[in-house]
């Protein structure tokens, strides 16, 4: 979330991705950013065991959302 906070006060459109386990943490910090709006766009978890075929679906779930939210 720091990131995405830094990338859009500089102009740039951004959006964080992250994993539905973590969804509560990434609502408080965006929170304690002074970005309480920001929330994320949240896949399944997990992610580190899962193959190149399996993070790609995971992808694709959610890229319609990724690109309506930065355009």
């Amino acid at each position: 979330m720091h990131d995405t906070v830094k990338l859009e006060s500089i102009g740039i459109a951004a959006i964080p991705v992250a994993t539905r386990e973590f969804m509560t943490a990434a609502r408080a910090q965006a929170a304690a950013l002074g970005r309480a709006d920001l929330d994320a766009v949240y896949v399944e978890h997990p992610i580190q065991d899962q193959t190149p075929q399996e993070i790609a679906a995971k992808a694709d779930a959610v890229i319609g959302e990724i690109v309506a939210r930065l355009t």
